[in-house]
């Protein structure tokens, strides 16, 4: 089963700044402290099949997961799956307009796949909503102290 958790934010940006900087995937460990590195693994613009390669620090272990990019509609909506042999982890953005500019919508899904992910089940359910909260807050600072692309 899977350990799901979801959190908006509004930040004082245009949405296609917000979209830019979640879709420039480089970008990542700047906000999401768990991140090392995204490698894009396939040439051209972001797109829905796009192979990715998320490098994570969690505690004293590190890690990797290859993913893909499983939905993308320009300034609107950026899915991504990633896996290893421990877990599933889908990562969902949804960018709309707010009041005060964008509404940043971050919704997680992690499927344990061995015995051991899910022993630890009960820790993950209660750590993934600090964890994603704190990476929203981080977004949502470097969002707003960026200047404006041009």
């Amino acid at each position: 089963m899977a350990i799901e958790f979801q959190h908006a934010v509004d930040v004082r940006v245009a949405p296609e700044s917000a979209f830019a900087v979640l879709d420039d995937v480089a970008r990542t460990p700047e906000w999401l402290a768990r991140c090392t590195g995204i490698d894009k693994l396939s040439e051209g613009p972001n797109a829905a099949g796009t192979r990715l390669r998320y490098h994570y620090r969690d505690g004293g272990r590190t890690g990797v997961m290859e993913g893909q990019i499983t939905e993308r509609l320009p300034n609107e909506h950026l899915r991504m799956q990633y896996a290893d042999r421990m877990m599933d982890v889908n990562v969902d953005f949804r960018v709309s307009k707010s009041a005060e500019g964008a509404r940043l919508v971050h919704a997680i899904a992690i499927t344990p796949k061995s015995w051991i992910v899910r022993l630890f089940s009960p820790l993950i359910r209660r750590q993934l909503p600090d964890q994603t909260i704190t990476a929203m807050q981080r977004l949502k600072a470097l969002l707003e102290s960026s200047p404006p692309a041009s």
